[in-house]
Formats: C-alpha cells, sequence, structure tokens
C-alpha cells in the first residue's frame, strides 16, 4: 500500500495531486528548482527537498536528483504529473530500480509512445520524407513531449529549414530531446481526443472524448467532455481506435489518444502516456477521481467491468499570464489577488502574493464547469471568469469569455483554426468607461478626504491613467455636496468602492491599488505621474523587450547598418519555454543592435533600433 508520493513536478499538477493524496490519507513531497522556493506546491506539501542546479527547468528534468529526493524523503512512489519526466521511460526504470512504486505506466509502453514517429510507426504510419510544394502546408512537430513546444506550421518550402531549427532548439529547451519530425498539417481540423484508464489485470476503459480545438501555438486553451456533435458511429471508432492503441504496448494507468478529425475522418496524432492538462473535464462527467484511480492501479487493484456512465457536460478553461493581442507574449509579477467563485472548479499553483515568473508555463490556473448540458456548463464557466478577480500581470481571462460566448463556439462549428479567424475581434480592448473616474475619486478619498474642498469654484482636480495602452485623464470637483463629475452622480466613493448612477443606472466599482497599478473591477489601470519624465524616451523605432527572457539567437547576417523589412524577424527571445519572435516594426536600417545570443534581458531592455526609411 503506497503511503508516501513524491511528485516529480511542479505548480498545478503537483497542487492537484497533493490533494487526492490528502484525501486518501497518503503524505506528500515536494520538489523545487532554486526559483519555486516559495511557490505554492513547495509550501502545501508535508515535505519538500530542493534540486540544486542553475537552471530552473532543468532541475526538474534531472531524473538522478528526482529520485535520490524520493528515497531520502522516505516516499515509497512516484508520480510524475505531466510534462518534464512524465513520458520518459529511462525515468520510469529509474524509480523502479530504486525500489519505488512507479505511479503510471510501464517503460516500455512509454518507449513505444513517447516518440511521436514510433507512435505512428505502432498505428501503421509515417512521418514524411522529403517535403515538396504538393505535400504544403506540413507542420513540424517534436518527437518527444507536447504542449505545443517544437511545433511549426510550414506553408512555403523555403521556409523549413529555419522552422525545423527553431522547432529543434525550442523542444531541445523543454523537453531535452531536439528530435523533430514532419507530417501533413491538417487545415481547420477539430483536435479530439480518448481518456484511458487500464489495469494491470487486462481492463481497458475508454473515458468518453474531449474536444480541444481552441489552441493558441498548438497549446490547448478551452477543453470540453464529450466532444460535441459527434456521430455516434465516429465516437465508437474513436473509442475503439483508443483502445486498441492501449492493449498494442499493455498500456497500463491514465492515457490520452489524441486525434485531428476533419469531416467524419480521423487522423491518429498521437498517444499521451501520462494524464493530460485538460483530465478535469473527464472526473466532471464520469464522476471519478482520475489521480485516485491511477494510485488504485499501481497499487495493483483491479477496475471494474465497465467505466460509469457519463453524466452531463464539462467545459474547462485554462487562465493564462499572456497578452493573447501582442502574440501571445507572457506576463510577469506579482499576483496580488486571486479568487474565482465558487460555481467552478479550480485548479491552481498560485494564491495571493505569489510571484509570476519567466522559467515555467505561464498557466495561472484551470476553471472547470459542470451542468446537465453544454448550454448550461459553458454559460456557468463564462459567469465565473467574468466575475473572477485576478489582480496582477494581464491574463487572457477577457479572450476567454468571450470566445466562450462566441457564436461559433456556442453551436459547436468551432476548430483548430479558431484564432487564426477570430482572435482580432476577440482582443479588441473594450474596458469599462467609468473605471479611471472611479480610481480616480477612490484615489481621492484615499489620500485625502477634505484636502481638495474649496471654498470658490475653481479649476476641477484632473488625473491620468494609462488604459489598454491609451492615455486617459478624467476631471472631478470637490463641492459642498461631496464629489461631482460631468453626467454622473457620486452616489458613494471609499477607498475601496465608489458608486455611480449614470443615466438613471447604479453601478458599483471594486478599487484595490497596488503602487501604480490600480484594478477597478475588470479593468487594469495604471497611475500617470502629473508631470511626465521627459528623459524616459526611446528613440522612434526602438525594439523594447516585451517580456523578461534570454536571446537565444539574432538572425544570420544581421549587423547594425543592415537593411531590413517590416515584419522581418530580427532575434528570438526564450521566455516561459517558448521562443518569441521579434520582428522589425517598419522597413528601414538597423541602426543599432543591443541584443546578444546567451543574453538575459528585462521588460522594456532596448534590443535594436530600426531606422525607418
Amino acid at each position: 500500500m503506497i503511503t508516501s508520493v513524491l511528485v516529480a513536478n511542479r505548480g498545478e499538477i503537483a497542487c492537484r495531486v497533493f490533494r487526492t493524496c490528502r484525501e486518501l490519507g497518503i503524505r506528500t513531497v515536494a520538489v523545487y528548482s532554486d526559483a519555486d522556493a516559495n511557490a505554492l506546491h513547495a509550501r502545501v506539501a508535508d515535505a519538500a527537498v530542493r534540486l540544486p542546479g542553475a537552471a530552473p527547468t532543468a532541475t526538474y528534468l534531472d531524473g538522478d536528483l528526482i529520485v535520490k529526493a524520493a528515497v531520502a524523503s522516505g516516499a515509497d512512489a512516484v508520480h510524475p504529473g505531466y510534462g518534464f519526466l512524465s513520458e520518459n521511460a529511462d525515468f520510469a526504470r529509474a524509480v523502479l530500480d530504486a525500489g519505488l512504486v512507479w505511479i503510471g505506466p510501464p517503460p516500455e509502453a512509454i518507449e513505444a509512445m513517447a516518440s511521436k514517429t514510433r507512435a505512428k510507426e505502432l498505428m501503421g504510419l509515417s512521418p514524411l520524407g522529403e517535403v515538396t510544394e504538393a505535400d504544403l502546408p506540413v507542420l513540424v512537430k517534436a518527437a518527444a513531449g507536447g504542449g505545443g513546444r517544437g511545433m511549426r506550421i510550414v506553408r512555403r518550402v523555403e521556409e523549413l529549414t529555419a522552422a525545423l531549427e527553431s522547432a529543434r532548439t525550442e523542444a531541445a529547451s523543454a523537453f531535452g530531446d531536439g528530435e523533430v519530425f514532419v507530417e501533413p498539417y491538417v487545415e481547420n481540423g477539430r483536435h479530439v481526443e480518448v481518456q484511458i484508464l487500464a489495469d494491470t489485470h487486462g481492463t481497458v476503459w475508454a473515458l468518453g472524448t474531449r474536444d480541444c480545438s481552441l489552441q493558441r501555438r498548438h497549446q490547448k486553451v478551452i477543453e470540453e467532455s464529450p466532444a460535441p456533435g459527434l456521430p455516434e458511429r465516429l465516437t465508437d471508432e474513436l473509442h475503439a481506435l483508443a483502445v486498441r492503441a492501449a492493449r498494442a504496448v499493455d498500456y497500463v494507468g491514465a492515457g490520452t489518444v489524441e486525434f485531428l478529425v476533419a469531416g467524419d475522418t480521423a487522423h491518429f496524432l498521437e498517444m499521451n502516456t501520462r494524464l493530460q492538462v485538460e483530465h478535469p473535464v473527464t472526473e466532471a462527467v464520469f464522476g471519478l477521481d482520475l489521480v485516485a484511480e491511477q494510485i488504485r492501479v499501481a497499487e495493483g487493484h483491479a477496475l471494474a467491468d465497465t467505466p460509469p456512465h457519463a453524466r452531463g457536460h464539462a467545459v474547462e478553461a485554462r487562465l493564462y499570464a499572456e497578452d493573447p493581442g501582442r502574440d501571445w507574449a507572457p506576463q510577469t509579477g506579482t499576483l496580488h489577488r486571486f479568487a474565482v467563485p465558487e460555481s467552478v472548479r479550480l485548479d491552481t499553483g498560485f494564491t495571493d502574493g505569489d510571484d509570476i515568473g519567466v522559467h515555467y508555463d505561464p498557466m495561472l490556473a484551470k476553471l472547470v464547469a459542470h451542468a446537465p448540458t453544454r448550454a448550461e456548463a459553458v454559460r456557468r464557466l463564462a459567469g465565473a471568469l467574468e466575475q473572477a478577480t485576478i489582480h496582477g500581470p494581464l491574463t487572457n481571462r477577457d479572450l476567454l469569455v468571450r470566445s466562450l460566448r462566441h457564436d461559433e463556439f456556442t453551436s459547436a462549428r468551432m476548430d483548430t483554426g479558431f484564432y487564426d479567424r477570430h482572435l482580432p475581434d476577440l482582443t479588441e480592448p473594450a474596458p469599462d468607461p467609468y473605471a479611471p473616474l472611479a480610481a480616480a475619486l477612490a484615489d481621492t478619498h484615499g489620500r485625502s478626504r477634505f484636502g481638495g474642498w474649496r471654498n470658490v469654484p475653481s479649476q476641477p482636480q484632473t488625473k491620468r491613467y494609462e488604459v489598454t495602452g491609451e492615455e486617459i485623464e478624467v476631471r472631478y470637483r470637490h463641492t459642498r455636496a461631496g464629489l461631482e463629475a460631468d453626467g454622473v452622480r457620486v452616489v458613494h466613493a471609499d477607498a475601496a468602492l465608489v458608486v455611480l448612477e449614470v443615466d438613471g443606472v447604479r453601478r458599483n466599482f471594486d478599487v484595490a491599488r497596488y503602487g501604480d497599478e490600480i484594478y477597478v473591477n475588470a479593468t487594469r489601470l495604471t497611475a500617470l505621474p502629473r508631470f511626465p519624465d521627459p528623459t524616459a524616451q526611446h528613440a522612434p523605432g526602438s525594439l523594447l523587450a516585451p517580456m523578461p527572457g534570454t536571446v537565444v539567437r539574432v538572425a544570420d547576417g544581421l549587423t547594425e547598418g543592415t537593411a531590413v523589412e517590416a515584419g522581418q524577424p530580427l532575434l528570438w527571445l526564450e521566455a516561459m519555454k517558448m521562443e518569441h519572435k521579434i520582428t522589425a516594426p517598419a522597413t528601414g536600417t538597423l541602426s543599432a543592435l543591443h541584443a546578444l545570443p546567451g543574453q538575459q534581458v528585462t521588460v522594456g531592455s532596448l534590443l535594436a533600433v530600426v531606422q525607418e526609411t
């Protein structure tokens, strides 16, 4: 019987596994890098072991260190979570060789399916060889790992070499394996997958389908179960294929078989030999705890002959610290306040006051809604996201709400090209027009209750804010009757709550301030100084780092004086295990190049200057 589990992972998934372990009465052990010394998963575990190493990501890829940590902590089992070493057969063997229980599939099954090229061969498929114009478009894909890392769409043959190089670099950084392959790219298909659970007694469950078509950078954003609108024949076919894949490698534990569905045809993508990020929607629909089932299977218990019946519909949204309107740029900083309504399930690795750094995936949390029907689940999730309190780095919250309410999604007509078609509309800024006034009134009350009142009429008080990149000035007056603003009746104002009446409609505005950052309901503002600093300017054409990260490479032949075209890639930053392309803002001449490969940069660092012609 398992009594103590070390989770060879971090963040949200570590916290999620710990939750089940606590419910089962199992002791928990965390591992952490120096960058994660104060992370939530390290704080909530019964014990935590530091993984030494200079590179924060690499520490979680060092299987030897993790096995030593498990032995030293007295753990008798290891759960790999997902990502990092979760699909590494050598790590699974090392855990078993150390006399520990491996909560996952046999190493041989991992080995057979962990490489996407070998998995395709097992299913009677093979990647493309030499690519010609007739093969386009194609997808360059990492052979190990997933999550959209190491993937590139190629639409022109001359772009293939650069795509291969970039994918190899990213895959090696994320998974420790730079092997990539090329396969046909199916435009506008649906990403559908089947959850598998198998025991050591020959029983394999196919636990319904999931649709994961809404993706950015080939990484899932919104997932649901069951996949809506699939013909019963196709659903049965997907279940049968998934079970066949599991039996082909004598699979044990939880796994997922992924397909791309175009029309009524299913194309096998891969088998993930681990728990998926989106597993909570399956848990909600089938009334299961998949982590608990993983532990039971690892202890040798048998599954029932048939799985439980599915009930209702579940939808999950991944909340990321990123700016979807700026090429999904990851965001960093302090998460001052984070709370969501109790109507949804929350899986997260963060809490109030935690720091969101640059070293790891920018996912903050997963929110999951379950209801009798799809429409009810979607509405519940959108409402919970809208009502959530998120004070900190910019997130994709507004994008998620708009996506869930988009008619293409509500009518279940979405596919993997959803954001290619709709991203500009979904990311159009829509701040509350009364948020700056509410911020000014709250700030006035918080700083001085009576200091602004004058005995005779004078010029109105003014304050300036930046909202979604736009500078806004608000005006108000202190009078004998209280605060006044043009066209708005101020019902109440204090440092935390402002109540305004506009055209007979009364509205409440919750206000929170952290230094110059102000949050008014869901709108984020930055207080600007009364007198701007004239020295805080950059030359026209300056390229500033949009995020902290590492310069991984500079375009070949790029030197000061080089002629560049608007949109031409100049250099690449790596942040949160993803590469981010920095392009020329205009056609002109590169007049300065400050970025060097290997250089660490912070937000706003000057990378280069392009003098427009």
